[in-house]
């Protein structure tokens, strides 16, 4: 096994201890013995188990980027709002563990830990402002504040995720997609009313040249 695919498995070993353990109960010694590797390996590419949190953290954030993209509102502008959608549940749903950790946790047990898990929120709040603020640029998003639109989205994506990830309540991700598309309609998308291409102004009248008077004697 090369470095990167041993980095892999601690990651994910870590990422499955933290999620049945809870971050704080979990030891370096839990996330070792379910990668099957011996300790001095750990800490071969990690110097404590944080690290390892922020890593996994980070890597679910930079997905999420990944997976909205910029709308063009000269195609299907719902089928790409809604494929979208489709991409930050599938990033959700495919790493339940890590998401289950993410909604799950109680603040004031370990202030760095709290830290990143808000900085994770500020930056996916922060990612969707971003795309807001454009939508309303493109006429697709209603006016208003885009940081409590965002807000409210996360919100609603949070209780989902929750019943989906910690009460064990699935639905399918499509059915996911249209509901989710649907709150978003009667929220603040705009769809119908998308900026059209502003009406060309009229030629103006080309100049006639100045006739030349004839030069005296």
């Amino acid at each position: 096994m090369d470095k990167a695919e041993r980095r892999l498995e601690l990651l994910r070993a870590a990422r499955d201890v933290f999620a049945t353990k809870g971050y704080h109960a979990a030891k370096v010694d839990d996330i070792v013995a379910r990668a099957s590797v011996a300790k001095g390996t750990f800490y071969l590419y990690f110097p404590d188990k944080r690290s390892v949190f922020v890593e996994l953290v980070d890597g679910l954030f930079s997905r999420l980027g990944s997976a909205i993209l910029k709308v063009d509102v000269r195609a299907d502008i719902e089928a790409q709002i809604k494929h979208n959608i489709r991409g930050i549940v599938a990033v959700l749903l495919d790493d339940p563990a890590l998401t289950q950790l993410l909604l799950s946790f109680a603040p004031g047990l370990d202030p760095a830990f709290a830290a990143k898990i808000r900085s994770f929120y500020d930056g996916v709040k922060t990612l969707l402002r971003l795309s807001l603020d454009e939508g309303q640029r493109l006429g697709i998003v209603a006016e208003g504040d885009t940081s409590i639109f965002a807000t409210f989205t996360i919100g609603a994506l949070k209780e989902i995720f929750t019943e989906s990830t910690d009460r064990g309540q699935a639905w399918p991700r499509e059915q996911l997609v249209d509901q989710l598309f649907g709150l978003l309609q009667r929220g603040y998308l705009r769809i119908d009313h998308a900026l059209e291409a502003p009406a060309e102004a009229p030629p103006k009248p080309a100049k006639r040249p100045r006739k030349r008077r004839p030069a005296s004697a």
